[in-house]
């Protein structure tokens, strides 16, 4: 289980009431709704949602890359140790992007040119934003792939992306991320589209690394057992916004929202020591609604089997309990209804 965390250091990330929109023909999608969250030097994020959730989004806005014009923050801030980031303009941001925040996309295929050598891909973020030789920059080119664990890192930083293997060329991504010591990395899922064994390999890596430099971590993911594995806490969202946060035992032990509990529960098993689970797995009805125009009320609730009037009459307001809060108005048990 990943690392505890001092619970008395400021946050190194704190992200408060954020809401990016995106404006087209159509009318305005609300993708990140007045979303916070904050990260702690050393600590393992993670932040779970169904693909539209706003989880990716929010990640771009930390790092200044909402697509322009169309998306904006219109609201909210964004501190990195204390400073405001949602004000600055793009040449103050292209400094803090690598050297403070770094991010991994979730294609290494498409995010790494394939007509240049990886190891001149890792030693140009250097030279861009450490402003150091070529020579010092493939020495450390070469010494990030020997920290990412790639054998014969040398003759490896030769070689184009379409010579790599999908874990390799994710791994080559992870050292570039890395090459300017940020405090901060987001990673948009990481494992996708590898397989298994890889996938472990990968979330490996980035608990070894993050032990070993201390650097916090924000790893998106759709997957709840990627979470289990690796992170410290939890944050889920649904339809742009943060509805449950928790550390992560305690969300696995005691989730409150019936979102966080369908995802659980659509979870496959293993039962019985050893053989596979043959049951029909849980699946949470209906669609996410549409951001353009996203339930007045509680966003869940057409999907919620618990869902009363007040759920399709009122927004739940979040509520927190320790560190485990929950933007519900029938939480856990969905027994006694929360009044706000």
């Amino acid at each position: 289980m990943a690392m505890a965390v001092a619970g008395a250091a400021p946050p190194l990330l704190e992200v408060a009431n954020l809401c990016t929109y995106f404006h087209n023909l159509d009318g305005t999608v609300r993708a990140v709704d007045d979303v916070s969250y904050s990260v702690r030097a050393g600590e393992m994020l993670g932040v779970v949602g169904e693909s539209g959730c706003g989880k990716s989004i929010t990640a771009l806005s930390i790092m200044g890359l909402v697509p322009r014009p169309a998306g904006r923050i219109v609201s909210g801030e964004i501190r990195l140790m204390g400073r405001d980031l949602v004000p600055l303009g793009e040449a103050e941001m292209r400094r803090i992007r690598g050297n403070d925040i770094s991010m991994i996309f979730q294609e290494p295929m498409t995010a790494l040119n394939p007509v240049l050598t990886i190891g001149y891909q890792i030693a140009e973020t250097l030279v861009l934003h450490r402003e150091i030789d070529r020579r010092s920059a493939r020495l450390r080119a070469i010494e990030m792939l020997e920290l990412v664990q790639i054998p014969d890192a040398a003759r490896r930083a030769g070689q184009y992306p379409h010579e790599l293997s999908g874990g390799m060329r994710q791994r080559v991504m992870i050292a570039i991320a890395l090459a300017c010591d940020p405090k901060l990395l987001i990673a948009d899922e990481p494992t996708t589209a590898l397989d298994v064994t890889v996938q472990a390999q990968i979330l490996g890596l980035l608990r070894d690394l993050r032990d070993r430099l201390g650097t916090a971590i924000v790893l998106i993911t759709h997957d709840l057992g990627v979470v289990a594995q690796s992170c410290d806490r939890v944050v889920v969202m649904y339809a742009g916004r943060k509805i449950e946060e928790a550390p992560v035992d305690e969300l696995f032990r005691r989730p409150l929202h019936p979102y966080t509990r369908g995802l659980l529960a659509s979870m496959p098993r293993i039962s019985h020591g050893s053989a596979a689970h043959r049951g029909r797995l849980a699946e949470i009805p209906g669609t996410v609604p549409h951001l353009l125009d996203p339930p007045a009320a509680c966003r869940f609730a057409p999907r919620c089997p618990r869902a009363q009037d007040v759920c399709r009459s009122s927004e739940p307001a979040l509520r927190h309990d320790g560190g485990h809060s929950v933007a519900c108005f029938f939480p856990g048990d969905g027994v006694q209804e929360i009044r706000q």
